[in-house]
C-alpha cells in the first residue's frame, strides 16, 4: 500500500491533455449538459428547485433515470443523441426519492417517507420505464438510502439509513431507530413485497454500534453485498442470497500531510491531519476480491479520498491527498468549505470500457470526476472530468461509450447555476479540459483560482499575468502563465504585501504593467466590507509601493460594481491608465458606464462615457479592459448563466476616441465595435455558459487570451476557462 503521488498523477493528468491524436490513448470529453430545470412540467414555475442526484440508464443506454429530492420526483432524459439530451418529463411521488436503479423495463425507486427523525419510513417503487407511471410498492419499514440490484437482475438491495438528526445532541450518534439493510427478490425486474428479508446489522461497528446508519450498496458477481456504514466509518460484507453477514471491519484512519485545512482565504497546503477517520460514503466492487470507498465524511472524519480494500478489510492502496492536489492543480480548490472535508469525495462509478477496467471518484464540493484506471495494483489518474455544482451519482455506458453525471446543487434561488446532468464520450483524441493548470511547489500545488484579470508580459509571446480577486482574502497574488504549453500552466505566484504581510482589505480585479517591472492594479471596493475602489502601485516583488485613492468627485456617487480592470498607454510621465468601472455608479446615466483615466505623474483624474448593451434579465457591465495597437479592447458581459446568458462579448474602441474630460462636467461618449461574440467559446466544452467572462489580453504576438473567474469554487462548478480568440492584429 503506497500513496499514489502528486507527481505521478499530475504527469498522467497532462499528457492526457497533450498527447497527440495519431498516439493518444481513448479520453472523456463532455458532449452536453442537460438543466435539470428543463424537465419541470408546463404549468411549474421555471424557479423551482430541482436536483439530480443519484442517476441510472436504461439497458440500451438510450435514457437517463435521475433522483430528485427537493421536486419528490424522478426525471428522464432522452440521450438517443447524447451530443443533444431531451427532456423526457418527471414523475411525482408521495415522499423523497433517493436512489434509483433499472432493471430491464423496470425502475426500482427508494421513496422517503418519514414523518421524522423517529418515525422514519418509505417505500421501494417499482416504474415502468415505457409508460413512465408507478406499478407498485413494497413498504420498506425504514428509511431508505442506497438501492443496488445484482448481475443477474434477480436481486434488490436497498440501505434503510434512518439517519440522525443533526440538531440533536450536536448531531452526536446513536440516536435510534437503528437502520438496517433490506433485500428483496426480483421476477421479471418487479420486487416480491413477500420475500423482504431485514439485515440486521448492530453490534458490528465500534463507533455506536447500536446505531448503524447504511449508506451505499453494491453487489459483486457472487451476489455479495459491501455496504457502507458511513457514520459508523465501518464496511459489511453480506451474503445476498442468504441475508448473512459474512464478514465486516473497520474502515479505519489514515494521516495526511499537505493539506489545507484552514478556511481562512488562502490557499497554502501545509496542513497536517492524524487519525482521520475514512467514513465511507459510496462504494464499488473492482472485482469479486477488491472495493473502493469514497471517504465523504459527515460525521466526524473524511480522508479527502478514496481507499481500495480486499473484502477481508486489508488496505489494498490508499489516495491520500493525491486526488485533492491533482484537483488543487486544476483551480479546483475549495478554500470556502474546505477546513473538514477538503473536495469531499462522495460518489463512485466502476465499469470497464473496451480493454481498460476504470473507475470514477466524485468530488463534491470540488466538482471534478477522477477518471482512474484499475490496473489490479495501484490505480492511474487519467483524467480529471469538469463537472456541474456537487456531482452526486454517475452512470458508465460502456456500450455506447458514454459517462453521464448527476450534479445535486440548484442555486436558481441566488441566480446561479441550475442542478445539471452532464454526458461524456469516450473516443480517441485529445482532452478538452484543463485548460488551464499549476505546477507543484515544494510538492504540493501551487494553488489558485478566481482569475480575475490578465496582462501580457512585453516582448514575450505566450507569457502573461493573471491576478486572484478577493476569493482568496488573505493571499492576493500575481500568478505568472505559460500559455505556450497545452494546457497553459501557471508557473509561479507572486505575493502581494503591505508592511511585509499579505495585503487585506483589497478586491484585485485588474492588472497591467507599469514599464519599470512593477504593476499597476486596479482593486475593487466594497462598503460594506470597509474598502473602497482605488489604484494600487507593486513593485517586482509584489510589494505595495503606493495607493491611489479616488477623488471626491468619484467616492460621492461610487458603489459596490466599481473597478473591474486596468490597463496602461504610454510610459514615464506619459503614461495613462486607464480603468474599466464595472456598472453605473450614482452619478451615471442608466445605460452608461465611466472609462477613468488616470496619469500617476500628474495625479489627474479624467473620463468618458460607454454605452452599455440593454438586456431583458439581469443586469450589464464591464469585466476588462485592455490597449493593444489602436484600439482599447473591452469585455462586456451580463451577470447570467446558462440558458439565459446572451451577452459575453468583446469589443473595442479607438484610442483617437479615448478623449477624457475632467471629472464633474459632460463626459463625452466613445464608440464601440463588436469584436467577437464569446458564448460559443463558452460552450465548447459542452457545460453551461458561465457568467464570469472576467480577463482579457493582448500578447506579444498579437494573440487574444480570455479567462473566466470560478468565484473560488464557491457556488460555482470551479472551472476556470482559459482560451485564445485569435489575432487582434487580423481584427
Amino acid at each position: 500500500m503506497k500513496a499514489f503521488p502528486l507527481t505521478t498523477a499530475l504527469v498522467a493528468l497532462l499528457a492526457a491533455s497533450t498527447a497527440s491524436t495519431a498516439s493518444a490513448e481513448p479520453v472523456f470529453n463532455r458532449i452536453a449538459s442537460f438543466a435539470v430545470a428543463d424537465n419541470l412540467p408546463a404549468d411549474a414555475d421555471k424557479k423551482s428547485v430541482t436536483s439530480a442526484e443519484i442517476i441510472t440508464a436504461s439497458e440500451d443506454g438510450n435514457l437517463l433515470v435521475y433522483s430528485d429530492s427537493p421536486l419528490k420526483a424522478i426525471g428522464f432524459i432522452d440521450i438517443t443523441d447524447p451530443g443533444a439530451p431531451k427532456a423526457g418529463g418527471i414523475l411525482s411521488f408521495e415522499g423523497e426519492p433517493t436512489s434509483v436503479a433499472i432493471t430491464g423495463a423496470k425502475a426500482l425507486v427508494a421513496v422517503n417517507t418519514r414523518e421524522s427523525f423517529v418515525k422514519p419510513s418509505g417505500f421501494l417503487a417499482t416504474v415502468d420505464l415505457a409508460t413512465k407511471t408507478m406499478d407498485a410498492a413494497c413498504d420498506l419499514g425504514g428509511q431508505p438510502d442506497s438501492v443496488a440490484i445484482n448481475k443477474d437482475k434477480t436481486l434488490a438491495a436497498i440501505a434503510i439509513e434512518n439517519e440522525r438528526d443533526e440538531d440533536v445532541n450536536d448531531g452526536q450518534i446513536p440516536q435510534l431507530p437503528a437502520g438496517d439493510l433490506v433485500i428483496v427478490s426480483l421476477k421479471d425486474g418487479a420486487p416480491d413485497c413477500a420475500s423482504i428479508k431485514h439485515v440486521p446489522l448492530t453490534g458490528l461497528a465500534d463507533v455506536a454500534g447500536d446505531d448503524p446508519e447504511p449508506e451505499f450498496v453494491a453487489f459483486n458477481s457472487q451476489d455479495e453485498i459491501a455496504l457502507t456504514l458511513q457514520e459508523n466509518n465501518h464496511i459489511v460484507i453480506i451474503d445476498g442470497t442468504t441475508g448473512v453477514v459474512k464478514t465486516h471491519f473497520p474502515a479505519g484512519t489514515t494521516n495526511l500531510s499537505g493539506v489545507d485545512a484552514k478556511r481562512d482565504g488562502a490557499l497554502a497546503f501545509t496542513d497536517e491531519l492524524k487519525d482521520v477517520k475514512r467514513e465511507p460514503d459510496a462504494v464499488k466492487w473492482l472485482d469479486d476480491n477488491r472495493l473502493v470507498i469514497a471517504n465523504e465524511g459527515d460525521y466526524e472524519g473524511g480522508a479527502r479520498g478514496f481507499t481500495i480494500f480486499d473484502k477481508t478489510g486489508k488496505v489494498l492502496f490508499e489516495s491520500g491527498t493525491s486526488f485533492e492536489h491533482a484537483a488543487a492543480a486544476l483551480g479546483h480548490y475549495p478554500d470556502k468549505r474546505s477546513s473538514a472535508k477538503g473536495i469531499e469525495p462522495e460518489g463512485l462509478e466502476a465499469a470497464t470500457f473496451g480493454a481498460d477496467k476504470l473507475f470514477f471518484v466524485l468530488a463534491e464540493r470540488a466538482s471534478v470526476i477522477g477518471v482512474y484506471k484499475d490496473t489490479g495494483a495501484d490505480p492511474e489518474l487519467k483524467q480529471i472530468l469538469p463537472s456541474g455544482v456537487s456531482p452526486e451519482g454517475a452512470v458508465a455506458i460502456p456500450g455506447r461509450n458514454l459517462l453521464a453525471t448527476a450534479n445535486e446543487v440548484d442555486l436558481v434561488e441566488d441566480g446561479g447555476a441550475r442542478s445539471h446532468v452532464m454526458i461524456y464520450q469516450r473516443a480517441e483524441g485529445t482532452a478538452a479540459y484543463p485548460q488551464i493548470a499549476s505546477v507543484q511547489k515544494d510538492g504540493v500545488p501551487l494553488g489558485f483560482g478566481a482569475l480575475s484579470g490578465l496582462a501580457a508580459i512585453k516582448d514575450k509571446p505566450g507569457m502573461l499575468h493573471a491576478v486572484n480577486d478577493s476569493a482568496y482574502s488573505s493571499q492576493p497574488r500575481i500568478f505568472t502563465i505559460d500559455a505556450t504549453k497545452s494546457p497553459a500552466l501557471i508557473t509561479e505566484a507572486l505575493n502581494i504585501t503591505r508592511d511585509g504581510a499579505p495585503a487585506q482589505k483589497l478586491d484585485v480585479e485588474g492588472i497591467t504593467n507599469d514599464g519599470e517591472g512593477g504593476f499597476w492594479l486596479a482593486s475593487e471596493g466594497d462598503a460594506a466590507k470597509l474598502y473602497a475602489n482605488g489604484l494600487i502601485h507593486v513593485n517586482g516583488k509584489g510589494q505595495i509601493k503606493a495607493e491611489i485613492a479616488l477623488p471626491e468627485e468619484l467616492r460621492a456617487s461610487e458603489i459596490r460594481s466599481g473597478f473591474e480592470a486596468i490597463t496602461s498607454v504610454g510610459e514615464g510621465d506619459d503614461l495613462t491608465l486607464w480603468m474599466a468601472v464595472q456598472r453605473e455608479w450614482k452619478d451615471d446615466e442608466r445605460g452608461f458606464v465611466k472609462l477613468l483615466s488616470y496619469n500617476p505623474a500628474s495625479k489627474q483624474w479624467s473620463a468618458v462615457r460607454y454605452p452599455l448593451e440593454k438586456t431583458e434579465e439581469g443586469w450589464v457591465g464591464l469585466s476588462e479592459i485592455t490597449i493593444h495597437g489602436d484600439h482599447a479592447y473591452i469585455i462586456e458581459r451580463d451577470n447570467l448563466i446558462g440558458n439565459a446568458a446572451k451577452l459575453k462579448k468583446i469589443y473595442r474602441v479607438p484610442l483617437a476616441d479615448l478623449k477624457p474630460a475632467k471629472l464633474g462636467g459632460e463626459l463625452p461618449v466613445v464608440k464601440k465595435e463588436e469584436v467577437r461574440d464569446l458564448i460559443p467559446d463558452l460552450k465548447a466544452l459542452g457545460g453551461y455558459v458561465v457568467d464570469k467572462v472576467e480577463g482579457f489580453t493582448v500578447d506579444a504576438a498579437g494573440n487574444g487570451y480570455v479567462v473566466t473567474d470560478n468565484d473560488g469554487v464557491d457556488d460555482s462548478s470551479g472551472e476556470t476557462l482559459f482560451f485564445q480568440v485569435g489575432t487582434m492584429n487580423a481584427m
